[in-house]
């Protein structure tokens, strides 16, 4: 194999990381996280706020209600978990 070839296979692919507020963490090892995304309204302008609730994978069960962390998309975990937790901005108080 070429130098190019071996540098192709060992990048990642884009992943995509988001930052929301944790408002459950009453199951083993998962988190869920609440995203909250401001669009523009195609056709009037407004400013909308839409908010998705997003599980985590969180390893260490150190994450907890009121947290700001930040999470960044993974493989399928299970069915509904494809995010895991990938630091704590800030702790709640």
């Amino acid at each position: 194999m070429s130098e190019q070839e071996k540098n192709v296979q060992t990048q990642r692919n884009y992943r995509k990381v988001r930052t929301g507020y944790v408002v459950s963490d009453k199951m083993d090892k998962t988190v869920v996280v609440e995203v909250e995304d401001r669009r523009k309204h195609a056709l009037y302008g407004k400013v909308m706020t839409r908010s998705k609730r997003i599980k985590a994978h969180d390893e260490t069960n150190e994450v907890r209600e009121g947290d700001l962390v930040r999470i960044m998309e993974t493989r399928p975990l299970s069915a509904t978990k494809h995010f895991r937790v990938v630091e704590v901005i800030e702790k709640a108080k």
